[in-house]
């Protein structure tokens, strides 16, 4: 449960809201705590201006209460003596005494240099006979020119932190809001992006037992989607393959068995001695050696694509006549074209002489031939034709067979693959890839009930591969 997707989504992104709600109430709370702070110094020097004005006027006079002062004000007040022995009130019974009522604080405290320049001095004490820390502001009392001792006006630091404790609690309520929130649009995401994860993943376990299922369309053009896409398509090759090498082994199958069958044959009937005639145990030892190359053909496309697959072609690099290669090919299918009455026709352009692998162009042309007759109907049509341009050569094989539909010119060239499901589907697959080792391609023109052109396509020069 904890290492599943479900639960680590919404985890990393309760974490992400938690670390930055943190980090946002410290900086709410430090920016809050010097606001007070200021606010509280700017009220404290408008009161210590103020009373110390005050007390200097009355200075020779009947002096302020200062307990009604600091009723009034919530604020306490202390004198700061910076004069030792002048009493700027007259001793008039006790209430001229009054202005030395105010706590005094301990000298030194206070610096006198500042205050005798007129300035304020913000300081942070602890009163005599007092357990509790003050931030205060000294005012100097100033008479006729003359600095004798300052004002303090000072309030607890409790009473400041008393006005964060509303901040701490709207904090902690949006903090738990915002984390029943966040929880539960991360559950709610986790949700959306690990159901289809999670439907990808059992579909992958089935298409490893070999079940090519597929996975629910998933809305949206997210990269989920997308994988679903691929997936869903990968699905489909993977079932699409797996016919393909079914269809090819029953079809490799069906071709080694047959001229093992017609070998066999012969070889027990010459071996029993049941063919006596010199004529008829010619003809018997030309099938064998008509069937024994049909095998070899046979298992040489199959050592062809192999090696194909794992990229250990070699490309030879020589001299090739292409209009004497395509007279070899051309031939080889001359009696079958005239067995069944086929318009065969060899058109020559240009005779090039390029660099090239020649016994591997002649595979891919005898393939593409091969592939031409399979298809056109007897009393049909087979052209092929030579021609060299713009620093390449093209040999191009046209047939006026079914034609192929547009969406299976991709198709016809993987292998194990035909249109009807016969042969082995190895001729047109390994003729394009040759035509890639040797630096060329394989194009197609055809559509259902015209026929089919392949073009071979070569460059002067075919590098190795």
């Amino acid at each position: 449960m904890l290492r599943s997707l479900r639960f680590r989504l919404p985890a990393i992104f309760l974490a992400g809201v938690l670390l930055s709600g943190l980090v946002a109430s410290l900086i709410a709370v430090r920016l809050f705590q010097q606001h007070v702070e200021q606010q509280t110094l700017d009220e404290l020097t408008r009161e210590a201006t103020g009373l110390s004005q005050l007390y200097s006027r009355q200075a020779g006079n009947v002096p302020l209460s200062h307990k009604d002062i600091e009723l009034a004000t919530s604020d306490k007040l202390f004198f700061a003596e910076i004069a030792p022995g002048i009493d700027i009130f007259p001793e008039d019974g006790t209430r001229g005494k009054q202005i030395s009522q105010l706590p005094k604080l301990e000298p030194g405290l206070i610096d006198k240099a500042t205050l005798e320049q007129g300035g304020l001095v913000k300081l942070e004490l602890v009163p005599p006979g007092e357990d509790r820390r003050y931030i205060a502001v000294a005012h100097p009392i100033d008479i006729e020119g003359h600095v004798f001792g300052a004002l303090v006006v000072a309030k607890p630091k409790t009473e400041i932190r008393a006005r964060w404790v509303p901040l701490f609690q709207r904090l902690a309520l949006a903090f738990l809001g915002g984390l029943i929130v966040s929880g539960a649009l991360g559950w709610y995401f986790s949700r959306r992006v690990t159901r289809p994860v999670l439907a990808l993943s059992r579909a992958a376990d089935e298409v490893a037992e070999g079940r090519y299922v597929q996975v629910p369309d998933v809305r949206g053009g997210d990269e989920i989607a997308h994988l679903s896409e691929r997936f869903n398509d990968m699905a489909d090759r993977l079932r699409e393959t797996d016919e393909l090498e079914r269809n090819f082994l029953m079809s490799v199958s069906h071709e080694l068995r047959t001229p093992l069958t017609a070998i066999r044959g012969h070889v027990e009937a010459l071996r029993e001695g049941l063919i006596e005639d010199p004529a008829m145990r010619a003809d018997s030892l030309d099938v064998i050696a008509a069937e024994s190359q049909r095998l070899e053909r046979l298992v040489g496309d199959v050592l062809d694509l192999a090696k194909l697959d794992a990229h250990r072609f070699t490309v030879l690099r020589e001299e090739v006549d292409l209009k004497r290669l395509l007279d070899r090919a051309y031939t080889t299918f001359d009696q079958e074209a005239r067995r069944r009455s086929i318009t065969y026709e060899q058109i020559v352009r240009a005779e090039p002489v390029i660099t090239s692998d020649g016994d591997r162009v002649l595979q891919i042309i005898s393939n593409l031939l091969s592939n031409a007759f399979r298809w056109t109907p007897d009393g049909g049509r087979i052209a092929v034709e030579l021609a060299a341009e713009n620093r390449s050569v093209s040999i191009a094989v046209q047939d006026n067979g079914p034609g192929i539909s547009q969406q299976e010119h991709e198709r016809i060239f993987r292998a194990f693959w035909s249109l009807d499901g016969g042969g082995t589907g190895l001729g047109l697959a390994i003729a394009r890839e040759l035509a890639t080792a040797l630096g060329g391609r394989i194009d197609l023109d055809s559509e259902l009930g015209r026929g089919s052109r392949f073009e071979f396509v070569l460059p002067s020069s075919t590098p190795t591969a």
